[in-house]
This record gives structure tokens, sequence and C-alpha cells, in this order.
């Protein structure tokens, strides 16, 4: 399947919701199943969206002065905007790379802000991916990993991990 594709399916941004997961006594988890293999592509292709920048500052010297200029003048940070972005991932995949342990395949625990997070770097590789002024040509099979693992999550029903009762 090609990318755009891939992207296609994706909920468009301005009608997305997502549920709510607020469930008493416990903390609301969706077990999916995941490989190894998809771990390894989804992480793969977090290295090429993390190599990007988003600013195109690395593409365009004339913006790259005047960010300088204007960090250099006014004391203006340098701003990343996908920052928090890494970060999520980040977390995403060392929680989901914890659950699997060792194992070539096993069940994983993915929470809500999993399930945001994930649509958010969907989202984001999309974007980078039509953007003319980044340079960001990802690989097929792991921007389909990372939709399958999305959409295992959104199919999945909400359990409580830990549920707490009334003898607690």
């Amino acid at each position: 399947m090609s990318l755009e594709q891939v992207f296609a399916r994706l909920p468009d941004p301005g009608s997305h919701a997502f549920p709510d997961y607020s469930l008493p006594n416990g903390d609301p988890v969706m077990p999916i199943a995941v490989t190894r293999g998809e771990l390894s592509s989804i992480l793969d292709l977090y290295e090429t969206f993390r190599a990007v920048d988003p600013t195109g500052l690395d593409s365009n010297p004339f913006l790259e002065a005047a960010t300088t200029y204007m960090q250099r003048t006014f004391g203006v940070p340098r701003y990343r905007p996908d920052d928090q972005l890494h970060d999520d991932i980040a977390a995403l995949l060392n929680d989901f790379s914890d659950d699997l342990g060792g194992r070539s395949m096993g069940v994983i625990d993915a929470t809500p802000d999993h399930h945001r997070t994930l649509y958010f770097f969907l989202l984001s590789c999309r974007g980078y991916h039509a953007a003319p002024h980044v340079r960001f040509d990802p690989d097929e099979t792991a921007v389909e990993a990372l939709y399958d693992v999305y959409e295992r999550v959104t199919e999945q029903d909400v359990y409580l991990k830990g549920p707490s009762s009334v003898f607690d």
C-alpha cells in the first residue's frame, strides 16, 4: 500500500474527537498484540521522523539566517514545534518495549495517551510528507506498521488495569 493510501485512511483532524476514557476505579487500557518486528519498524520510523526539521531551517538558508539573527538579537530561543511529540513518542515506544520484553510477540497495554500519541505521530508523518519544504520520505512498511498498531488500538475495547473495588 502506498503512503498516500495509508495517510488517506486517517480520520480528519478537524472532525476527529477522542473517546472519553474516564472509567471509575482503575486505569483504562486497550490490550493489543504487537510483534517485535512491528516495534522495530516503528522505532526506525521514529528515528527518521526525529531527524526531520519541520521548520525548514535545514533546507532554507535565508530562514536559518533570519532565525539566527532573531535568536542573537532578541534572545528568542530556537523553537521546535514537535519537541513534545518526540518525547511522547519516545515514552510510547519505551512503554511498548517494556511490555513486550524480550519476546518476539506479545500483548501490550495501550493507554489513552498512547492512542493520542499514535494519532498525532501519524498525522505529523502525513504533514511532513506533504510539506514541500520538508524532506521526509518514510519507509512505507514502517508507516503501515504504525497505522496497523493505531488501528488495533482504536478497535480494541477498553479494560481496567488494576481495578479497585469497594473492598479496597
